[in-house]
């Protein structure tokens, strides 16, 4: 293995000797190893050909966006090379090496000086990712985001998610289907919201955007001297798509007050102080790119962001959790009743949602 790490380094033009490779992060996707020379570190992945079905569209994605970053970053008085990622090219000029596997790999120059944090425990740290994936989404809120690949179809195409609910109660694998009345019984009765973010895009209510559709903390470097975001990384899902999708997700993430997989459900709450601080942070760089609607719908992506992932949860218990990995029985059950408690919270302080949000897009 040692052998084959050596020689797709070597494809890369470097410019030093590597010195040390060793593997790199706690990451659950990408094969990750830190090389070290003498010029400085660099990261080298693995992209995941089982998660990305045609790694060399997300590498195109990677570099488009990118490349477009730096431009916006140098008009705004920034670094570049600290403020977005930076692909190391091979020797050919390509920015991925495909080995004789069949694998594909690339490399970026490592960001020195900056932390990751896992988990947004904080209100002013959750701010501080909501302004990260804020200020990501307006530099490229003029990006043709129609011109980006979908590198994993349909990913939040909920009416879609819906109907693979649909066809998982159809065919009831396991014989579940008994033991989830209520839980059907409950995304059955908001399957007409599932198109809301859908059609708002297909009538022009709101445009197509560049998405980042994996908000976590941690995909946020922060500086290690003074704390605030320098840097959003992991852009392997960017897809075009619209904002809510982003700022629900992190909702989703961010603001729960218990565990995904929490199976006492008088814990889940939905944190309206960690809520407004995302909030706060997020439209405090898009306030003036998003148009009246987008506003609007911003608590509408939180609720079906949650609404999807506890419906997609609730399929792969009916099909025989074969997607997500689980470590107890009815694991995947557990998870999707989280979210479907979270949605009821959601819906329980749905005024006070939309309160916030048109509070902080005019602050």
């Amino acid at each position: 293995m040692e052998e084959k790490i050596s020689a797709i380094i070597d494809r890369f033009d470097l410019p030093a000797v590597p010195q040390e490779v060793v593997p790199y992060g706690n990451g659950h996707i990408n094969e990750t190893y830190r090389v070290t020379t003498a010029q400085g570190r660099f990261i080298l992945q693995m992209i995941s050909s089982y998660v990305f079905p045609h790694p060399e569209e997300v590498m195109e994605n990677i570099e488009l966006v990118t490349d477009y970053l730096k431009q916006q970053i140098l008009v705004e008085g920034g670094d570049p090379a600290r403020e977005t990622l930076s692909l190391v090219k091979t020797h050919g000029g390509s920015s991925f090496v495909l080995d004789e596997d069949g694998h594909y790999w690339r490399m970026y120059p490592f960001i020195e000086g900056t932390i990751s944090r896992d988990l947004p425990d904080t209100p002013e740290l959750f701010a501080l990712s909501g302004e990260a994936f804020g200020k990501f989404q307006r530099q490229l809120k003029d990006f043709p985001a129609q011109k980006l690949h979908e590198v994993i179809l349909g990913f939040h195409n909920t009416p879609a998610r819906y109907q693979q609910l649909e066809d998982a109660i159809a065919q009831d694998a396991c014989g579940r289907v008994k033991d989830v009345q209520p839980e059907i019984a409950f995304c059955q009765a908001r399957q007409a919201e599932t198109g809301i973010l859908l059609d708002a895009i297909r009538q022009g209510e709101i445009p197509l955007r560049v998405t980042h559709n994996d908000t976590k903390l941690n995909n946020v470097l922060l500086d290690a001297v003074t704390g605030q975001g320098i840097c959003v990384i992991d852009l392997d899902t960017v897809m075009p798509g619209a904002a809510a999708y982003d700022f629900g997700d992190s909702i989703r993430f961010g603001a729960n007050t218990a565990a995904e997989d929490e199976q006492d459900l008088s814990l889940v709450h939905l944190s309206l102080p960690m809520f407004e601080a995302f909030a706060k942070g997020y439209l405090k760089e898009m306030r003036n790119a998003l148009n009246a609607r987008e506003i609007e719908l911003l608590p509408m992506g939180a609720k079906l962001m949650t609404l999807e992932c506890g419906m997609r949860f609730l399929a792969d218990h009916l099909n025989g959790d074969k997607y997500f990995h689980i470590h107890r029985e009815n694991h995947n059950l557990d998870r999707a009743r989280t979210q479907f408690a979270l949605v009821r919270e959601m819906e329980d302080h749905w005024d006070e949602m939309m309160q916030i949000v048109q509070t902080c897009s005019k602050a």
